[in-house]
């Protein structure tokens, strides 16, 4: 694989265009965001530019909803020899691919299982797929070569391929992903209009289960649109155990053998959830760190971030997001706001000051 395109330049899309950079595969980059393509170019991901000729791969990037139009598009104007994407639902992209009139021969679904805390190209990792598992679903009208090409995009990034059927994996998903999420959202719903006091005396296990609470809503809202069936068949089976949840502590008030069994019911249903929670790989968790955000002044030139970036990574500080904004009284300069570790602050200001950078004050966080 000599030359690629990667269309959509969020986590994803920027790690795979990482990865592939650095196996010397040749990278062009593609996002309405422009924002985020230029920050995904000052990374080293690739170039903006459109391609000389046809690349041998095509990767969209992009939500579910929108890989069988913009796969379309593509195909038209002759983009890639083969194509993939890394959305998590597969079964909609091969129906809306035929029904746009696509052509389903040079395109392999695929389904990075990877991700990171936070989203956006600065988020991005080179090494983000190592080890991971990576679905392709090939389709029966699937080309051997266009599946030749996922597979050597799996093993450039240093994923482990796995082959599926698109509605298996769109049922596994909503099993180990889609369901959790909404779970979790419910839960943290209950929390929107509880009573100060009680959020006081919360504990890890509330951060735990709220965590991906924390996510996209429109992203989640796609998501979870595209695999609907499959995540309420799996909510339909959450319903049917809360309803004897909930019986069962209702019970509790009743006379001694209602009681009892109800008990019994209680216990097994939480020996089962120990009994599942003993087949999910366990994950070493990550306090996260105080972020303030340390706004800089920077020139409307070519290359005036990517320098920025330089001097700040340079010096081993690691900028966990960014936000740019153009000023307002001078289109010639932007204001971009690096988020940092609270403890870097002070040396990344030295850092800027020694380098010519106009930077402000820094905003905490909250």
């Amino acid at each position: 694989m000599r030359s690629v395109q990667v269309v959509g330049t969020g986590l994803i899309g920027t790690s795979i265009a990482l990865a592939l950079s650095r196996r010397g595969v040749v990278v062009y980059l593609d996002d309405r965001d422009t924002t985020a393509a230029r920050t995904a170019e000052a990374l080293g991901a690739g170039h903006l530019e459109e391609p000389p000729s046809r690349v041998d791969l095509a990767v969209l990037a992009v939500p579910p909803a929108h890989v069988g139009a913009v796969l379309v598009d593509c195909q038209r104007k002759g983009t890639a020899h083969a194509y993939t994407d890394a959305a998590s639902v597969k079964a909609l992209p091969h129906d809306e691919i035929r029904a746009l009139g696509g052509d389903p021969a040079t395109y392999v679904g695929g389904h990075p299982l990877a991700g990171a805390e936070r989203s956006g190209p600065l988020a991005a990792r080179a090494d983000l797929f190592e080890g991971r598992p990576w679905v392709l679903t090939p389709s029966s009208q699937t080309d051997r070569a266009a599946l030749n090409q996922g597979l050597e995009l799996v093993s450039l990034c240093g994923g482990v391929p796995v082959l599926m059927d698109p509605e298996a994996h769109d049922r596994a998903v909503a099993l180990t992903s889609h369901a959790p999420h909404l779970v979790s959202s419910l839960m943290a719903a209950r929390l929107a209009e509880a009573r100060s006091e009680y959020i006081r005396v919360s504990g890890q296990g509330l951060r735990d289960v709220t965590r991906i609470a924390g996510g996209d809503p429109a992203l989640w809202s796609d998501i979870l649109t595209a695999n609907a069936d499959a995540v309420a068949d799996v909510l339909e089976e959450y319903a049917a155990d809360l309803g004897r949840l909930i019986a069962a502590l209702r019970a509790q008030r009743d006379d001694e053998g209602p009681r009892a069994k109800a008990s019994a019911d209680l216990r097994e249903l939480l020996r089962q959830g120990a009994r599942g929670h003993a087949r999910v790989p366990d994950k070493r968790s990550v306090t996260p760190a105080q972020f303030v955000a340390v706004p800089v002044s920077v020139p409307d030139q070519p290359g005036a971030l990517a320098r920025l970036f330089s001097t700040v990574s340079d010096a081993g500080v690691n900028i966990e997001d960014v936000r740019i904004e153009h000023s307002v009284d001078d289109r010639r300069r932007g204001l971009v706001e690096l988020l940092v570790d609270a403890s870097s602050v002070p040396g990344v200001r030295r850092l800027l000051d020694d380098n010519g950078w106009v930077w402000q004050e820094e905003i905490p966080l909250v």
